[in-house]
């Protein structure tokens, strides 16, 4: 019997041996940007705590106080040290697909105001780096571009209605509530007319058509800021590695294509027209690090792109710092992972999310998109072969909203870790327990730690003062202090 492969086991199987075989050591403290170096002020104020676990959701526990620290620090204790500052960070979110999109329709308006506020309002989970599409992806209702037909290098067909019926008007409602939303978008092919096998699944991009490409991009970019939804930064292609076996939307960039339309075309194309919108390598795997300093090695490709897009279905995120250890100046960001809905711990995976979420962030990415915002009961709608997930899931038939271990383990970081923060070092030597800590503009301090194993206690240590913690088994705790 053939066996039903998720996401994650495609992707895996898909990217190995992609990166070459370079015996490199894997940096997972590599400083960059400014670090002062400073000695760390003696904390001041209680430290607020937040947990969740078997028995608790996001849940206020009772503060604990810093005291003078007394002795060394026991082996297990977490140390932070602000004086050492590494990335700044730009935020978190999850995808707008056309299946989120159709998804939160299916609410009433009361009840999707009501989500609204708790997923993007500042002052709840306040998601502010959401993914859209540039035309279909996987979890769309069906295969679409925005020009659709026998080739049109003029474009002359171009448009953007479909998105239209849900897609804009979900983003106009979330930029309501948080006007500080940065989005990026990804393609996962172009129009079937620009490629090898004349269709959207699968295949490779054809270099004749590259110029007209690059003004697809362009025309999409102006007509959404026409509709009043800017967007920020832009991916070649979403795993640009990968033809999906034809299964779905998909089309696969061979390194020197993707380099060459980005210095020849499209970054050209938006330094004269919008000079403000940024351009992401890769947008594929960890195992693509190779791919990855090949491509800014090219000429003129930094010109244009000085970022790289990371998901997390195959290799290793300490695999990011052999990038990041060349290039310190390249940006990185996480722009795809998510759950499966048949995973009987969907909802209760939590600590493994956050143990994922931590280790992202401590190999330098500035940002956690997560992948579809919202889908059904059976992760639809989906003309894709995988069984991915919602960060939330509203059933299609009662409307009843539920909720992934992922967002639990997502609000433990953005409820907390502003945007402009940046990561300080933190330092532990415990078995099953992952933190990472930082420090918001307005000098505030986050501390995210989690316990993969049984209940135990904890030492916190900054400097010359400390503090004693109780974790629960299987949890995610955000510590706050001034």
């Amino acid at each position: 019997m053939a066996r039903d492969y998720s996401r994650r086991d495609f992707l895996k199987v898909s990217g190995m041996g992609v990166a070459a075989a370079v015996a490199t050591k894997a940096v997972a403290e590599l400083p960059f940007g400014a670090g002062d170096g400073a000695a760390a002020p003696a904390p001041r104020g209680a430290i607020s705590v937040c947990a969740t676990s078997d028995k608790l959701r996001q849940a206020q526990g009772t503060p604990l106080a810093w005291q003078p620290a007394a002795g060394a620090a026991p082996p297990d204790a977490i140390a932070i040290d602000p004086g050492k500052k590494f990335q700044k960070v730009l935020g978190f979110g999850a995808a707008f697909t056309d299946a989120a999109c159709y998804t939160f329709n299916r609410l009433t308006a009361g009840e999707r105001d009501s989500l609204f506020h708790q997923l993007f309002h500042p002052q709840e989970m306040g998601l502010n780096v959401c993914r859209t599409c540039i035309g279909s992806s996987d979890y769309s209702r069906r295969v679409y571009s925005y020009d659709e037909g026998p080739p049109d290098p003029d474009l002359k067909r171009f448009s953007i209605d479909y998105d239209r019926a849900y897609i804009l008007p979900m983003l106009h409602q979330a930029r309501k509530v948080n006007p500080d939303l940065f989005l990026f978008s990804s393609p996962w092919s172009p129009p079937g007319w620009m490629k090898a096998n004349g269709s959207m699944l699968g295949g490779s991009m054809r270099r004749q058509y590259m110029p007209s490409y690059a003004h697809y991009f362009l025309k999409f970019l102006e007509g959404y800021e026409a509709e009043g939804v800017p967007v920020q930064a832009v991916t070649v292609q979403n795993e640009v590695d990968t033809d999906q076996d034809g299964r779905m939307p998909a089309c696969i960039w061979p390194q020197e294509y993707e380099a060459d339309f980005v210095r020849l075309h499209l970054g050209p194309l938006l330094a004269r027209r919008r000079p403000g919108t940024a351009i992401w390598l890769i947008d594929h795997n960890y195992s693509l690090w190779g791919r990855a300093l090949d491509e800014l090695e090219m000429p003129d490709v930094r010109q244009y792109a000085h970022a790289i897009a990371w998901h997390g279905y195959a290799g290793e995120p300490e695999w990011m710092m052999r990038v990041q250890e060349r290039h310190p100046d390249v940006e990185m960001y996480w722009t795809e992972g998510g759950p499966d809905y048949p995973d009987p711990h969907y909802a209760t995976d939590w600590a493994q999310w956050s143990q994922t979420f931590s280790g992202i962030l401590r190999n330098g990415c500035r940002s956690i998109t997560g992948w579809n915002l919202a889908l059904d009961e059976r992760g639809r709608p989906n003309i894709g072969p995988f069984s991915c997930g919602g960060l939330v899931t509203i059933h299609s038939q009662t409307r009843a909203i539920s909720y992934s271990g992922q967002f639990w383990a997502l609000g433990h970081f953005a409820r907390f870790v502003r945007r402009g923060a940046r990561r300080l070092d933190s330092q532990s030597s415990a078995a099953q327990l992952d933190h990472v800590a930082f420090e918001n503009p307005n000098g505030t301090r986050v501390l995210v730690v989690t316990n993969r194993g049984a209940g135990r206690g904890v030492q916190l240590r900054l400097g010359g003062a400390a503090a004693a913690a109780s974790l629960e088994a299987n949890s995610v705790t955000t510590f706050r202090w001034q």
